[in-house]
């Protein structure tokens, strides 16, 4: 087969900002459905980039041309790159223009992870005619829960800055290749992706002069609305859930930081899309995978999940084709082997089918923190159990923002180094960690679902956060990560109306965790950690009230934080037991 290939394309926007985009089309006689990818990381080198998703010669080998697009302001394309602001009406009209060629048949495709997927979400939100499906890998419909803040409205920290810092590297080599003379940012910028740790421990948090001037959008608008405010509604695509008629394949990873809103946007979507096509086209993929290119093979330094866990080794391209083959060309059998949902289920690390999320046959078991002294102690106190507690207990510890619990894998996007499942078992030695495990398992138990932890807690502060991770300790000692969460308490009833707490008052909250899928072998144990901080997985709380991004260190204030458990508090963790 030959191709057509426009390296220099121009496609204009409403306001006449024009983006550049290279076009791939088989040279036929009938007009050809198009996938596109905008992208704000270069469009010439996204072939080697776009991991998880369909290799390009198959896309064109299958009959599609392909549209490869930098987003407004980065790269090639003109104007000036604010992330987010133009995505849904740059994503429209570029849609409509390839729509429109005479090449084309009028159906389009997207694709592409993080914030190539964001993108695809505000281009459907807008009803574009044009827009037939789209394939979303790790990423967001909801910008505020996922990627800047959290479902518990603690700042998504070394994201944030990490990101920040990169695409601000970007615009000072832009800059350069003008003629400006920014050799001096561009160094401080290579130094601070270099040193993640001097980045994220600087306070205050919103003084950033040379990200400001570079990216001003990230100081004023990621970190200056702490609350989910007019401006993030105004951006969550997933709030117009009831106008979008797009199909999507949603893949997400179980240890990347965007699983929340990959499994909640599958369900809104599921549940309100405007039409009954949009509807019954939602499928899922969920992998053992973070959202760096090291976690995507499946491996981190602490548990490999074998060869069948990475991306590659998925079967991604052949399902993602499948799913345009069915929705952009209309071919309505070309779904039909593959089932509506495939999940990864660690501990046996095996894919499984299944008929939706969350599993229909799942029972929510509660799994009680209980103990006779405190779950802090060197002698492991804390017990997890089912059977329900007997005797009440307040565990009490101090959470110090100046010595915060160090962030160890999980949903972190570490960019450069490992996240996903490490072992926490370094951690269970400090005094403001507590830990609650169960009998050594002598039978399997799966759990699969989503994760919530009701506690019962109180704070001598007037704001603080509690957190939960699930682990699953291996009988060597090793305790992986499989799921956490965090809650501010100013957010515990409204992430867009904060309420500070009465000193010494118990509170009820649940702690979301999010989901997993993993069977707990015999001779393996269940773990629960309970404490205030995964830092810098979220920015540290202050404990004062104030606005934190604001505050130095030298303001923050130490809180006694305690978890109250037993028959008048029953603390516990609810765990999704499949039983099969």
């Amino acid at each position: 087969m030959r191709y057509d290939i426009d390296l220099d394309a121009a496609v204009p926007m409403k306001d006449g900002t024009k983006l550049a985009t290279t076009v791939w089309r088989p040279t036929t006689q009938e007009p050809v459905p198009v996938l596109l990818m905008r992208t704000p990381y270069g469009r010439d080198g996204i072939a080697s980039r776009a991991t998880g998703a369909p290799n390009l010669f198959a896309m064109l080998r299958s009959g599609y041309a392909i549209a490869l697009q930098d987003c407004r302001g980065t790269f090639a394309s003109s104007g000036a790159f604010v992330p987010h602001a133009d995505e849904a009406a740059d994503g429209a009209a570029t849609i409509d223009w390839l729509a429109s060629q005479e090449w084309c048949s009028g159906s389009v495709g997207m694709w592409g992870a993080s914030y190539v997927g964001m993108v695809q979400w505000q281009a459907a939100s807008t009803g574009v005619a044009g827009l037939k499906a789209i394939a979303p890998v790790v990423t967001t419909a909801d910008l505020y829960r996922a990627p800047w803040h959290s479902p518990g409205g603690a700042l998504s920290l070394d994201c944030t800055l990490g990101w920040g810092t990169m695409m601000a590297l970007n615009e000072a080599l832009r800059a350069a290749s003008t003629g400006a003379d920014v050799t001096e940012d561009i160094s401080a910028l290579t130094a601070m992706m270099g040193n993640r740790t001097a980045l994220t421990e600087a306070t205050p948090i919103a003084e950033q002069p040379i990200l400001r001037r570079y990216l001003p959008w990230l100081v004023e608008t990621a970190i200056g609305h702490p609350d989910r405010d007019e401006h993030w509604q105004q951006l969550a695509a997933i709030d117009a859930a009831p106008t979008i008629s797009t199909p999507a394949l949603h893949i997400g990873g179980w240890y990347d930081l965007f699983i929340g809103e990959t499994l909640h946007v599958y369900r809104e979507m599921k549940a309100n899309a405007a039409t009954a096509r949009a509807r019954e086209g939602q499928r899922l993929v969920i992998g053992p995978w973070s959202h760096n290119p090291t976690g995507f093979l499946g491996y981190s330094p602490d548990r490999s999940f074998g060869l069948a866990a990475s991306m590659d080794a998925a079967g991604l391209t052949e399902l993602q084709l499948a799913f345009f083959d069915s929705h952009v060309k209309g071919e309505p059998d070309a779904l039909d082997r593959f089932a509506p949902v495939r999940l990864f289920v660690m501990g046996i690390d095996q894919w499984r089918d299944e008929p939706d999320w969350p599993l229909p046959d799942a029972r929510y078991t509660p799994f009680y923190l209980d103990g006779d002294g405190p779950a802090n102690s060197a002698d492991g106190e804390g017990r997890l159990s089912t059977a329900e507690p007997v005797g009440d207990f307040a565990d009490t510890y101090l959470y110090d923002p100046r010595r915060p619990v160090p962030s160890h894998g999980g949903t972190m996007m570490n960019m450069g180094g490992y996240d996903g499942p490490l072992d926490q078992s370094p951690l269970h030695h400090r005094d403001d960690v507590l830990v609650f495990t169960s009998e050594v398992l002598e039978e399997p138990l799966e759990v699969a679902g989503p994760v919530t932890a009701p506690l019962f807690v109180s704070s001598s502060a007037v704001d603080t956060d509690f957190t939960a991770k699930l682990v699953d300790v291996h009988p060597d000692g090793r305790a992986i990560i499989l799921c956490e969460g965090l809650q501010r308490m100013r957010y515990r009833n409204s992430l867009s109306a904060p309420e500070l707490v009465v000193p010494g008052e118990v509170y009820e909250i649940e702690v979301d965790l999010i989901a997993t899928a993993n069977v707990f072998l015999p001779g393996h144990r269940i773990l629960v950690e309970v404490s205030s901080s995964n830092f810098p997985r979220y920015d540290r709380n202050s404990n004062t009230g104030g606005v934190i991004a604001e505050e130095h260190l030298a303001d923050m204030v130490t809180a006694t934080n305690r978890l109250h458990r037993g028959p008048e508090y029953p603390s516990r963790i609810v765990l999704p037991v499949i039983d099969r």
